[in-house]
């Protein structure tokens, strides 16, 4: 297990007055995590209910980001102005501390998350993120629905929230979870989402898709509806 390095999530609410804020740091931030020491990986992250992974899925209210950086600039980052920016316009902030337990496929050409093997009972994260190519959209949202629900009724599920990138064509999910049995149980044992995976390798939806699953190491604050 390389200790060096950790992976960060936050999620930040706000109020709609703040929405404009929202939008241009969501342009603006993205170089600037990328710039900062120790950071290897970094993407700002708008969120979604995650049910139909269509722009009309989009929450305004909720913002996030996700980096990988050296564990010893940790606090760096948290007390930086980029973060203190959002969290001085938040009414809401939760902070995700993870260590991968396992991670395939890409993102950006890469596998920011392949650097842990830890093992854990504990609770767990899984972030789930897919290009998706573009005349697959359609067909896409249309297998959605099943695979959503099927999340949402989940014994052992805390909580979900859609990701991504850009409203069309770069979609994610990010979960936590009670236990990893619980994780698995619905990775390998639903009937939608096993549907869902035959469904994606017959038409190749993704030009690129990463699966990560990750011990949680500590969670600050708590994320409302």
């Amino acid at each position: 297990m390389n200790t060096s390095a950790v992976t960060v999530v936050y999620f930040w609410k706000i109020e709609s007055r703040n929405i404009g804020f929202a939008l241009l740091r969501m342009a603006l931030d993205r170089g600037g995590l990328r710039r900062m020491k120790g950071v290897t990986f970094a993407k700002m992250l708008g969120t979604g209910k995650g049910e139909t992974f269509t722009p009309r899925d989009a929450d305004a209210k909720r913002w996030g980001c996700v980096v990988v950086l050296e564990a010893s600039q940790l606090d760096a980052l948290d007390s930086s102005k980029l973060i203190k920016r959002w969290r001085t316009k938040s009414i809401e902030e939760v902070r995700f501390l993870l260590d991968p337990i396992s991670s395939h496929g890409f993102w950006a050409k890469k596998n920011p998350f392949a650097y842990s093997a830890t093992q854990t009972d504990g609770q767990v994260v899984a972030i789930t993120r897919a290009r998706i190519k573009w005349l697959q959209n359609f067909r896409f949202w249309q297998a959605v629905p099943p695979v959503t629900q099927s999340l949402h009724a989940s014994d052992g599920l805390i909580t979900t929230i859609g990701i991504g990138e850009a409203p069309i064509g770069l979609q994610g999910t990010f979960s936590q979870w009670k236990s990893g049995a619980d994780l698995r149980n619905f990775a390998y044992k639903g009937a939608a989402h096993q549907s869902a995976i035959a469904a994606t390798e017959r038409h190749g939806w993704y030009a690129e898709e990463l699966f990560a699953r990750f011990a949680v190491r500590d969670i600050r604050g708590s994320i409302t509806k």
